[in-house]
């Protein structure tokens, strides 16, 4: 019994800590969209977005809306989104979205993260051709969902890819069609509950158990901090 509470309050405490971390990320996000394109969700399809991956993640009502609030303050610091390259340990290649109010604070972490790794940021552009940027939708489906006819229905929308994995299906598509595919999912009704866009890597790396350990290390205090929002490797 006793054995069996730990693990349920060990379990407990690392959601609400990856809860904690992510939430301040989502705001983020949900603020500057309310920002750029206001804050009528209807309105703004990239406010629309930020919500529904909030939502996917369990954020509250309450904490959307404050999220959404904080847009309209007079005071409230204008965000730059960001980006930084870098090599981490053992040649890791990472790609870091940053969302900031302080590019000075930002790169100066994000440069830390690295050079106590063992590795460095290089010029932006440099892994420009390393990785790929799609358009990534997670949709909820049922068990009559017809794979191959939504194929049919999105391909004129820019659709390349649809993956089937374990019950779940995810549409993948170029950058550039993340707009019209949103679209056309919304125009078949069919419910998203992640959208996002993603950079794979044109040439995956496999690493060792034990270089893996020293590059999750690092991946670890990139994605702890506030102002970065996504993190992308080379990893296989």
């Amino acid at each position: 019994m006793g054995r069996a509470f730990e693990y349920r309050r060990a379990a407990k405490e690392k959601r609400w800590d990856k809860m904690s971390k992510m939430f301040p990320k989502l705001g983020k996000a949900i603020t500057m969209a309310a920002k750029e394109g206001g804050s009528d969700p209807l309105m703004n399809s990239k406010l629309r977005t930020a919500i529904q991956n909030a939502k996917a993640e369990n954020m509250p009502k309450d904490n959307i809306d404050a999220a959404i609030k904080r847009a309209n303050q007079k005071d409230i610091a204008s965000f730059l989104e960001v980006n930084y390259e870098g090599k981490g340990p053992h040649g890791v290649l990472v790609y870091v979205e940053c969302a900031t109010d302080n590019p000075t604070r930002t790169v100066a972490n994000v440069k830390s993260y690295f050079n106590k790794a063992g590795g460095g940021v290089v010029p932006n552009g440099s892994m420009e051709f390393m990785f790929t940027r799609k358009s990534v939708f997670e949709l909820a489906i049922s068990e009559t969902f017809d794979k191959e006819n939504l194929e049919l229905e999105l391909i004129d929308a820019g659709c390349e890819e649809i993956e089937e994995n374990e019950g779940a299906l995810t549409v993948y598509g170029d950058y550039t069609a993340f707009g019209s595919l949103a679209k056309a999912l919304e125009d078949l009704k069919i419910e998203v509950l992640k959208s996002s866009l993603k950079r794979f890597p044109t040439s995956p790396v496999e690493f060792s158990e034990e270089q893996l350990i020293d590059i999750e290390k690092m991946l670890d205090k990139i994605e702890d901090d506030d102002d970065i929002q996504q993190v992308f490797t080379n990893i296989a």
